[in-house]
């Protein structure tokens, strides 16, 4: 009744009324070149109430009057003329069969829908741009004008979602495609070119760019940033492409551009499919599921489907984070969240009976190098090499289809207690494979330092420079490979239906990276300089290499399918391996730090003890 009785419905109806009568009368007068004979004049006026009723009956039936004309667009513009075209067809049926036919030339219905179509069109469109013309100049007053670079889809999205900001107006387009030059998009022109930036940005009052290209690589991503830097332009971005393409993010969630944008990664391309048969109702068991890596994996598993997944954590909070998360953005995937250490076998026997998962992905770790190497060696010890042998055993006495470890570059000639029991947290995984009776398959991923990760450099170079700095680098030539998170998971599940030979999937890193320059661009990217935030070189710390490496002495690198993977043939293991540290397990607890890792360098060779 409300909808009924809206006077803005009310004075669309009577609009709509008065544009029927106007075009019939017109259709007529243009029909008899403004010379209307008098039977036909009464012709006229008798079948006026049936083409009002009919008229204004389909175009509620349709939801006509129910359109914004504020907000119109296509739809609506199609939608009216169809529904202009079916009531003209009733229309003259119904004229035929009450005999009111005969005063109706055919002519005079097709130039009635011509001029009805028009006049509906018209009055809409002048209303809409009456009102987009006037918030159009009350952005001038209020907003902040923002240039947007990129006119393709995400640049014509970003526009559009950007009509509603209460923050910025597009005052105009930047686009490297001379062929775009001086078009529009939605009343929004192209001005020009990237190398133009400075000069355009100064002459709209510009402080903001926002990067519509979420698919570009990171050459263009970095030229942008020193430009904009060089014009003292702050930069935004869209979502990266993936996440796009996930749902994970819209066009309009612009955020600042971050050092992942800059640090040489392009986007990774996934064989979805293969991924999502995969994934696909099946029951997965993360370990480790509110780390950072742990919870990335998570969340990257929810794209594909799962049946069920499986939280494994023994942080109570961490825990309820991804729990929640998962309730807030994922209410549709199903979840079971177990407290739980991956060193007691009742629990992870329990839980595996309980749940059978066909697959876990095992991220459970200790992995800040400088905090395992003096004074928690054996929980190192315990948590990477007895953590991993006890879930894995038990996967493989439950039946698991796979078990995949995530892996570190650390645990190549590994120099540091860390990089050591990871090592042989693979070398367990190898023996298991050798050895393997059953039906699991055991897989390896090894990848480098994860941007943002917990307990990694980069937020601990933000706090720093939150803090006025200064920010603390251990040496001046000392390199690390970097990936992000969601890289980092998304190549974990590619490597899953990877079929070559081999245990160890090597993710590529692409090039190292010196930490001075990621300290560097941190600052940079702070709106901060190195003269107001210092760089100091502390030295290496205990364990500490120059320089990581994804390929150990005896491993034969060879491609896979997919070009960001590669799989490190595995070396034969001891067949003793597993026994002789089932039979250690009862002296880890007595065994001081120079015992454990005397044991490690027993066990790893690569181990470089004394470096």
């Amino acid at each position: 009744m409300k909808k009924i009785l809206s006077r803005r419905h009310v004075l669309v109806v009577m609009a709509d009324m008065t544009m029927s009568l106007i075009a019939w009368s017109i259709a007529y007068l243009v029909r008899f070149n403004f010379e209307l004979p008098s039977d036909y004049y009464q012709g006229m006026l008798l079948a006026v109430p049936v083409v009002v009723v009919i008229q204004t009956s389909v175009f509620w039936f349709f939801g006509i009057h129910s359109a914004f004309w504020r907000f119109l667009g296509i739809v609506d513009l199609r939608n009216l003329i169809f529904s202009t075209g079916l009531s003209t067809s009733l229309i003259s049926l119904i004229l035929f069969f009450l005999e009111r036919g005969a005063y109706v030339p055919r002519t005079v219905l097709v130039l009635y829908a011509l001029i009805f179509a028009g006049l509906a069109c018209g009055v809409r469109l002048a209303y809409r741009y009456t009102k987009e013309r006037g918030r159009f100049v009350l952005q001038r007053e209020v907003k902040e004008p923002v240039l947007v670079l990129g006119a393709g889809v995400a640049g014509e999205k970003l526009i559009r979602q950007l009509e509603g900001s209460s923050t910025w107006y597009v005052a105009g387009l930047l686009d490297d495609d001379a062929a775009k030059l001086g078009g529009y998009i939605h009343g929004v022109k192209v001005l020009g070119d990237l190398e133009q930036l400075d000069e355009i940005a100064k002459s709209y009052g510009i402080r903001q760019i926002i990067m519509a290209l979420p698919s570009v690589n990171h050459k263009i991503r970095q030229r942008v940033a020193v430009i904009c830097e060089s014009a003292g332009l702050q930069v935004l971005t869209v979502p990266a492409i993936d996440d796009l393409v996930a749902g994970a993010s819209s066009v309009g969630d612009v955020r600042e551009l971050e050092l992942d944008d800059l640090l040489g990664r392009n986007p990774v391309h996934l064989d979805t499919k293969g991924i999502q048969d995969y994934i696909e109702a099946k029951t997965v068991m993360v370990t480790g599921a509110g780390g950072s890596i742990g919870s990335e994996l998570c969340r990257q598993l929810a794209r594909f489907s799962p049946k069920l997944l499986i939280f494994y954590e023994m942080s109570e909070y961490a825990l309820y984070l991804i729990e929640t998360e998962f309730q807030d953005k994922y209410p549709a995937i199903a979840f079971r969240s177990v407290i739980g250490d991956v060193k007691s076998k009742s629990r992870v026997s329990e839980t595996l009976h309980k749940y059978k998962p066909q697959i876990i992905l095992h991220a459970a770790a200790y992995k800040h190098v400088p905090l395992m190497e003096t004074g928690n060696v054996r929980e190192a010890f315990n948590n990477n090499v007895y953590g991993t042998l006890n879930v894995a055993r038990l996967a493989e006495e439950a039946s698991v289809d796979d078990f995949i470890l995530i892996s570190t570059d650390k645990a190549v000639n590994p120099s540091n207690v860390m990089g050591a029991t990871k090592r042989l947290a693979e070398m367990v995984c190898e023996s298991l494979q050798q050895n393997n009776s059953g039906n699991t398959r055991f897989i390896i991923t090894r990848f480098g330092n994860v941007i943002g990760s917990t307990g990694s450099v980069i937020p601990r170079f933000r706090e720093q420079i939150k803090l006025g700095g200064p920010v603390t680098v251990t040496h001046p030539e000392i390199q690390r490979y970097f990936m992000s998170i969601s890289e980092a998971a998304q190549l974990v599940l590619q490597a899953s239906i990877v079929t070559d030979s081999g245990t160890i999937f090597v993710l590529d890193m692409g090039s190292p990276i010196k930490i001075a320059d990621v300290a560097t661009d941190l600052i940079r990217l702070s709106g901060k300089t190195e003269k107001e935030i210092k760089i100091v070189y502390t030295g290496l710390r205990p364990g500490e290499k120059m320089t990581e490496e994804l390929l150990a002495e005896g491993e034969k690198l060879i491609g896979t399918e997919h070009p960001k993977l590669k799989v490190a043939l595995s070396r034969i293991v001891d067949t003793n391996l597993i026994s002789d540290l089932e039979l250690w397990v009862g002296d880890l607890e007595n065994a001081d730090e120079n015992a454990i890792k005397n044991k490690l360098k027993t066990r790893v060779p690569d181990y470089r003890l004394n470096d």
